[in-house]
């Protein structure tokens, strides 16, 4: 079993919501990434979003894309990151990481190089922000073979039938996008989120996992 499977088995146990706060790699620099992701796990964090900086994200908000533009100023890439995550497997073997990026830095090494890499810095699963269900096999296929997880995201307007392959597709967990619009905007419905998650997961045996909105622009999914 997983580490991501493993750590929703214990949570769902006891009875509670997995905490995953999200971090770019990198940001404010590359030297405080590691000791961030040991203060997240001493703190409570369930899974650990580990992001990749990228130079023009389609769906994330202002916070995130500064923290990018910062990270790559200081020249962090892909292998910088899978190098991050490598140090911080060193103390910690553990805490489920989710390496959470963009297609372009994984098309550019390659579908089976990046999978070998991931594996061998000993991440736990991949959310690949804009690789469509369509074109998203061969990266499930070389993450399966590896015991990775493909994690996908959903939207509130996702019909039914692109949800149950989504669910057919998926591992580890479903990320539900809570809102219309890019991470960092304020409008939402609880009550439509809450009634959209319950619809979800009668689709699929795997956790939903939403993002909510917090003070100080940390992000956490729940």
């Amino acid at each position: 079993m997983s580490r991501i499977a493993t750590t929703f088995a214990r949570l769902r146990e006891q009875g509670k919501k997995a905490l995953i706060p999200f971090i770019t790699a990198g940001d404010p620099a590359p030297g405080v990434t590691v000791p961030v992701m040991h203060a997240l796990a001493k703190a409570g964090a369930d899974v650990i979003e580990l992001g990749v900086p990228f130079s023009d994200p389609m769906a994330d908000g202002p916070v995130i894309q500064r923290s990018s533009e910062r990270a790559l100023k200081h020249g962090v890439s892909l292998r910088s990151v899978l190098g991050m995550l490598a140090e911080f497997r060193e103390t910690d073997r553990k805490t489920p990481v989710v390496l959470f990026g963009y297609a372009n830095p994984i098309e550019a090494l390659g579908i089976e190089r990046f999978a070998d890499a991931a594996q061998a810095a000993d991440a736990d699963g991949v959310l690949v922000v804009d690789y469509p269900l369509e074109e998203a096999r061969p990266l499930v296929k070389a993450l399966d073979a590896r015991g990775l997880d493909t994690i996908f995201l959903l939207s509130p307007t996702t019909r039914d039938e692109r949800l149950a392959q989504v669910a057919m597709l998926g591992r580890g967990y479903l990320y539900y996008v809570s809102l219309r619009g890019v991470t960092g905007a304020a409008h939402i419905d609880f009550a439509d989120v809450a009634a959209r998650v319950r619809h979800v997961r009668g689709f699929t045996p795997h956790r939903v996992c939403r993002n909510r909105r917090l003070p100080e622009a940390l992000w956490f999914r729940r």
